[in-house]
């Protein structure tokens, strides 16, 4: 099963995609700037080509990865000020 919304997030809307694969679901929060992604993707790649990307882990539903603080990010987020522990809402909006 495939979800989609926009969310409101400050000025701005992000993009939020949940997909159900075997035995978990893949959930993928984006802005305009960056984005939070789930432990399905890799934050090497997205540190290879400079995205500004946020990992977060044990999420299973958009409205879980709203609530959570994120687990890792890379170089790119953290120039924007983004630090580790920080709360998914305060991350998206940096990056929408």
């Amino acid at each position: 099963m495939l979800r989609y919304k926009k969310i409101r997030v400050g000025s701005g809307y992000i993009e939020a995609l949940s997909i159900k694969l075997l035995s978990k679901n893949f959930i993928l929060l984006k802005g305009s700037r960056g984005y939070v992604m789930c432990g399905y993707l890799d934050l090497k790649a997205a540190e290879k080509f400079k995205d500004v990307a946020v990992k977060i882990l044990g999420v299973s539903s958009i409205g879980q990865a709203l609530r959570e603080k994120f687990y890792s990010c890379s170089l790119s987020a953290k120039r924007l000020g983004i630090y580790k522990g920080q709360p998914v809402r305060e991350v998206l909006r940096i990056v929408v």
